[in-house]
Order: structure tokens, then sequence, then C-alpha cells
């Protein structure tokens, strides 16, 4: 029995797409600005014009978080952005 590569066919690469007419704000997802104040360097993720998150990373330092949660300008910091382990801790039974 004689096996036969099949050749893939040839593709050609796609044409870039084209930019959005004058006047259109293409505000869908996320954007990332990068500053460097003070030395530390802080990411602003903003989606739909509204700064959601901030990362802060200090020189030399592991980075943290700032998060608004509610949208109500109230930033909760996290070290990680790995949700919070809640251990339930309720009383099953008790021996006297």
């Amino acid at each position: 029995m004689q096996v036969v590569a099949q050749q893939p066919p040839k593709l050609e690469p796609l044409p870039a797409p084209p930019p959005p007419p004058p006047g259109v704000i293409d505000d869908d997802g996320p954007r990332v600005n990068i500053s460097n104040n003070r030395e530390d360097q802080v990411e602003e993720m903003r989606q739909n014009g509204r700064v959601v998150m901030i990362k802060v990373t200090p020189p030399g330092g592991e980075p943290y978080y700032l998060i608004d949660m509610a949208g109500n300008g109230q930033w909760i910091r996290r070290d990680a952005l790995t949700p919070s382990l809640s251990v339930p801790q309720w009383t099953i039974k008790t021996f006297d």
C-alpha cells in the first residue's frame, strides 16, 4: 500500500483591513495606556472611555492592581489578579 502526502493549497496573505471612516471612533475594546510616574510604571486599562483597572509596577517590586469593581470610583487594591479564596467557616457539629 502506497501513501501519498497531500500538499496543502498555496495560501496568499490577507490584505490589511481598511482604516475606519473619518469621524468614527472605535471604542468597543479595552484600551491600555502606559506611563512612568515617579519611577512607578502605571498601566491604565480603559473600557468605553472609563478607567476600570490600573496596574502599578514599582521599580524592583511586585506589581499590584487597583480595580474599580462597581464603576463608582471606589478602588480596591489586589496584589494579584487571581480571585481571593473565601473558605466557608461555619460549624457543622460540636461535641460537648
